[in-house]
């Protein structure tokens, strides 16, 4: 066929059918798999086991989410395995027991073959997601109703779980000026080189930084802490939201609790003595530090242009420096949107994950032997899990193979999709967001650049890669 003609209609629907043809034997092919059926069976017995036996912290809340993590995180690694081991031995298989010789002889170009082998591989993943998810989400839906869960319980689960919550969390203080000043003053008394031995002027300025910005978010005995907020848009005004924190200390109680008074609503009522309707709401409570609570507050404590003022008072009954930490100390939650929605996205999420991996098998089916091509792609896969500490190590050991990391090393991992970032559990459980913009931007990134390279890549492979030699 000459590339430079155009394709007619007939040959396209020819090239179609012959897509299908090998997408609907690939599926066949997997599904008598002896591998897959143990899959298959373990997810089937194990997800409902789970949705009975686990208790989590013994709350129903607690239930929900360590049942929905443990659900999902099990699901998803399964199937990333059986994806791998599929898209794998569909093409290997076929070569190794020279079936592909009549299906290349055939009127079949190469790449309706792989496509038709990524096409099955991706029908595969998309009946059993949707058949487990559909389990998770059904006893999910269903376990408050089975334990007979009380109101306030149901309450809890609604607020806290049944739901999908944005955050606005404090912005970062300021503080350039006094880490400057710092930095000086210990350069200037010469004990910079003391406290900092060995280290870079960058990570000196970052250390000072952090200590800054924590001594900002640190209230002695007797003070507080006041944070305010701008953009506070409740799409229902008879909604709840809530303030969720986490207490540090600079010295533990003896029994690991913090006193505090919370404060919320205008306080531009005190700081310009303004005549504003919005009513204060005051909390007196007791927390277990290093632990995260909530506060739920009446949506009325926002005013009308959106602005809501958050303080904490570190009370007298305290003997301790109380500190909110940056990264997690602080954020207020309201709801976005519904708990279905965001359980389908993070399906979707895990979706794109195995689209990936499927593209990456293919890949290394076209020019690896079955066992090569299972160990690199799970050497991959496990990297992209734990992708976050791998980048964190080589930051750390840069100093002495900063041309080596930042020219050889740092490319390669960019490269790689970061699955621990992407982890659905990590919006499910605590009730967070995730949002159509950010699934959009992940398919652009992980299937749309780097899974459409690894198609392409594969592809250029098996078109010059020599099947059979012909022996005359």
């Amino acid at each position: 066929m000459d590339p430079t003609k155009p394709i007619s209609p007939r040959q396209e629907t020819q090239a179609m059918h012959s897509i299908w043809a090998v997408a609907t034997n690939t599926l066949k092919q997997a599904l008598r798999m002896k591998i897959a059926a143990v899959f298959i069976i373990l997810l089937i017995v194990l997800l409902p086991a789970m949705g009975l036996s686990m208790t989590g912290d013994g709350t129903l809340k607690g239930r929900l989410q360590t049942f929905v993590s443990y659900g999902l995180s099990l699901t998803s690694f399964l199937l990333c395995l059986l994806t791998i081991i599929v898209s794998i031995y569909s093409l290997t298989s076929d070569i190794k027991q020279k079936q592909i010789y009549t299906v290349i002889t055939k009127p079949i170009r190469r790449f309706q073959l792989l496509l038709g082998k990524l096409l099955g591989v991706i029908l595969l993943d998309a009946a059993l997601l949707i058949l487990f998810s559909a389990i998770i989400y059904a006893i999910t839906i269903y376990t408050p109703k089975y334990l007979g869960a009380d109101g306030a319980e149901l309450t809890r689960v609604d607020n806290e779980f049944f739901t999908a919550r944005t955050g606005l969390t404090p912005p970062e203080a300021d503080v350039r000026r006094e880490v400057l000043d710092t930095y000086n003053n210990l350069e200037k008394t010469g004990q910079l080189d003391q406290i900092f031995r060995d280290v870079s002027h960058k990570k000196i300025i970052a250390d000072l930084t952090k200590r800054k910005q924590l001594e900002k978010r640190a209230a002695a005995v007797g003070q507080n802490l006041l944070w305010e907020f701008n953009n506070v848009n409740l799409s229902d005004p008879n909604q709840s939201l809530f303030i969720r924190f986490k207490y540090d200390v600079s010295v533990n109680p003896p029994d690991l609790h913090v006193y505090g008074r919370w404060v919320v609503g205008d306080y531009r009522q005190i700081r310009y003595g303004a005549r504003i309707q919005t009513p204060f709401h005051t909390f007196d409570r007791k927390d277990l530090i290093r632990t995260f609570h909530e506060i739920e507050v009446p949506a009325d404590a926002v005013a009308a242009d959106g602005y809501l003022a958050v303080e904490f008072i570190n009370v007298p009954l305290n003997n301790t420096v109380v500190i909110f930490p940056l990264a997690d100390g602080l954020e207020v939650l309201y709801k976005a949107d519904t708990f279905g929605a965001n359980f389908l996205r993070a399906v979707i999420l895990i979706m794109l994950r195995l689209i990936f991996l499927a593209c990456l098998g293919i890949l290394t089916s076209t020019f690896l032997s079955f066992p090569v091509a299972i160990l690199l792609c799970l050497v991959i896969f496990s990297t992209a899990i734990v992708s976050g500490f791998v980048i964190e190590s080589f930051e750390y050991i840069s100093a002495e193979l900063s041309g080596v990391y930042y020219y050889a090393v740092k490319p390669i991992i960019q490269l790689l999709p970061r699955f621990d970032r992407l982890n659905p559990s990590k919006f499910l459980v605590p009730a967070r967001l995730l949002s159509w913009s950010l699934l959009a931007r992940v398919a652009a990134i992980m299937i749309c650049i780097k899974a459409s390279l690894l198609l392409l890549l594969a592809l250029l492979i098996f078109s010059y890669r020599e099947i059979a030699r012909i022996v005359v």
